[in-house]
């Protein structure tokens, strides 16, 4: 039984993922502040975010599924950002690896719940 958005295997994943790249991103470079930190962070942390406030608007499929699309795009961004991160040598490769792998996990997941939104209509 889900008891609220933390319960959700997607949340959870999505959640420690941005907590991985937050501390990742504090050895990034001071230049990279307002741009490549600043933005890594952002998007990693709108992936649960969002997944939270979908949640909460489940009795409602369309916004449901809006807030999903919402956080599968900010996962993706996340993960354009992890190449420049990798490609500007600020993250090793086995590390990027790590964390791409978890994003396309959270693709996944978010694209079998907007299939179904059905399975988490609250009773």
């Amino acid at each position: 039984m889900l008891r609220g958005h933390r319960d959700l295997k997607v949340f959870q994943l999505a959640y420690k993922l941005a907590m991985q790249i937050f501390h990742e991103s504090r050895t990034f470079p001071k230049e990279e502040r307002y741009s490549l930190t600043d933005q890594i962070r952002r998007s990693s942390r709108s992936v649960p975010s969002n997944i939270a406030e979908g949640f909460r608007k489940r009795r409602y499929p369309n916004m449901f599924i809006s807030k999903l699309a919402d956080s599968d795009g900010e996962a993706s961004e996340t993960q354009v950002w992890l190449d420049f991160a990798r490609d500007c040598g600020n993250l090793a490769r086995e590390r990027y690896n790590e964390l791409a792998a978890g994003y396309e996990e959270v693709g996944r997941m978010l694209g079998a719940m907007i299939a179904h939104p059905e399975k988490f209509r609250p009773l």
